[in-house]
């Protein structure tokens, strides 16, 4: 499968379905059963798609496990770019390169990995190739049980690394299906990879929950003014600078869940509209952050990051009336400039007013925006275009600065042990585990959240309706609004999957003895624990 180039967005993306069913079919059971694979369209032109394949035993109930196939673009390999999908040849050339000169820290790491012949490189070996075709060899050795009890049901979907389009795509899909199937979901493994620098002891884990990620983004209005003549505006550069302060790394603003802690935001982008020069300060700017949670809702996080920029719009303000009165007394005159008064308005606020202000012909103009920039890969780059045009069509003066997401929210997730289903999921994963430890002589802890952005946020799992509320209606782009069925399923979801270092990077690799070995064996141990025992 890594031999497939399925990078984001292109064309081998689209290409990795079709050739994933016809190794799927290679195997007996599917021959036998071949409406046992659906294909199910996700997104895009050429069309992805979404691949399910289901080994039947008795009765209802089924347990899910999930993977991507799409990887992030190759580039960083530069003159073993060719190679990147070919994991025996760019082993050699890795080690021809790495041999041949003074090797920077975590190459003089890698080339001693590669050389104990443990780890394996290559674009998507690791993220996540390798937790795919772990799954693979579970439906593969379940479908062998002559007495087979339950169900295993294997999700590989596109655009994990850009939207996750394609398992929120699946899940809308999934309760037509599983009715046709006939099936009950208990619960869902998703075999996403993690990065261990260690001996493996970190990666060797499961995951009882993943992180959440938001783009929460303010959008300053200032009042433009001439370079000589400073105090009749005021400068969209000083608000969003005060922001900026009372953001970045702020450690403050992390979240906890447990005795996790998640990294303060960061911003990801800051910059001005102008196009030219001017003297004449800019009249507005924007800022956008990077926000990970490990418990608290989207609703919780908007409304702090409200009172946030509240209180440093208020802050930047009163700095510039009191720079104002300064220089009145030092030009020995009793004018100054009018005190400026600021307001923060929400994407909402700002929606309602455009339509206040020009109606539904307003509304298309910024739909019709949208959809032209839609051929972007970039949410930020669409999300302020499209606020810098609602701005316009507002006719929005300054001070002012308007808040909401820059792109698709994706929710923190956690398995508790409150309902049935998670207690039963919980108690066969333990079985499972102090199996799989006793028999390798080996660990596999337990981890709060696994800190990457994955699908794990939209597998088995409804945001509360207050919540999706708020995001849908402040977020500017449409295609950011995760629009949830309500007959969507739910079912508890825990990650466990292969470890490895540098993935995304050129030095990418698995670790093969687990990924390979234990994995596998881990996978269905749980699986044996949920349905019971069959021959």
């Amino acid at each position: 499968m890594v031999r497939w180039p399925s990078e984001t967005g292109t064309a081998g993306e689209a290409e990795f379905a079709p050739k994933l069913v016809e190794l799927l079919r290679r195997i007996p059971y599917f021959q036998a059963n071949p409406d046992d694979i659906a294909v199910i369209d996700s997104h895009g032109s050429p069309m992805t798609q979404n691949v399910v394949a289901v080994v039947r035993g008795r009765g209802r109930k089924a347990l899910a496990f999930a993977g991507h196939y799409d990887v992030v673009e190759t580039g960083n390999y530069r003159d073993l770019k060719h190679l990147a999908f070919e994991p025996d040849a760019l082993l050699e050339a890795l080690l021809a390169d790495l041999t041949s000169r003074t090797l920077a820290p975590n190459e003089a790491k890698a080339l001693s990995d590669f050389q104990t012949g443990d780890f394996i490189p290559g674009r998507g070996m690791l993220d996540m190739k390798s937790g795919v075709a772990a799954g693979i060899a579970v439906l593969e050795h379940f479908a062998t049980k002559q007495d087979r009890e339950g169900n295993l049901l294997l999700f590989v979907t596109p655009d994990e690394e850009r939207g996750s389009r394609g398992m929120r795509s699946l899940r809308d899909a999934l309760p037509s299906l599983m009715r046709r199937w006939n099936l009950d979901i208990v619960a869902g493994v998703n075999l996403d990879a993690t990065s261990d620098q260690g001996n493996g002891s970190e990666g060797r884990a499961i995951y009882r929950g993943t992180i959440g990620k938001q783009l929460p983004f303010a959008f300053v209005v200032g009042k433009p003014s001439h370079a000589g003549y400073p105090f009749e505006g005021i400068s969209a550069h000083l608000i969003a600078s005060e922001i900026m302060r009372a953001v970045e790394a702020n450690a403050d603003l992390s979240d906890t869940e447990g005795n996790e802690v998640s990294p303060p935001p960061i911003c990801l982008e800051a910059r001005d509209f102008r196009g030219g020069y001017e003297v004449t300060t800019p009249e507005r700017t924007w800022i956008a952050f990077n926000w990970l949670a490990h418990s608290r809702s989207p609703d919780a996080l908007f409304q702090h990051f409200q009172s946030i920029v509240s209180d440093a719009l208020h802050r930047a303000i009163g700095h510039f009336n009191a720079h104002a009165q300064t220089y009145a007394k030092l030009l020995g005159t009793e004018q100054s400039a009018s005190d400026h008064e600021g307001r923060v308005m929400t994407v909402a606020e700002l929606r309602a007013e455009v339509v206040r202000i020009g109606g539904d012909a307003a509304l298309k103009r910024i739909e019709e925006l949208e959809q032209k920039l839609s051929v972007h890969d970039n949410p930020l780059l669409l999300t302020r275009e499209l606020v810098d045009r609602m701005v316009v069509e507002a006719r929005i003066t300054g001070p002012t600065v308007i808040i909401g997401f820059g792109s698709l929210v994706y929710p923190h997730v956690h398995m508790g042990n409150e309902a049935a289903l998670e207690r039963e999921f919980s108690a066969a994963l333990d079985a499972a585990r102090l199996t799989i430890e006793q028999r390798f002589s080996t660990t596999i802890k337990y981890r709060d959240t696994f800190a990457g952005i994955s699908d794990m946020s939209f597998f088995g799992y409804k945001p509360d309706a207050a919540d999706s509320q708020v995001v849908s209606e402040n977020t500017p782009a449409l295609q950011f609004i995760d629009q949830v069925s309500p007959d969507a399923l739910t079912y508890p979801v825990v990650n466990i999957g292969p470890w490895g270092r540098e993935y995304h990077q050129r030095l990418e690799r698995v670790y093969a003895p687990y990924a390979f070995d234990t994995l596998p064996r881990f996978l269905n141990e749980i699986a044996e624990n949920i349905f019971g025992r069959s021959s």
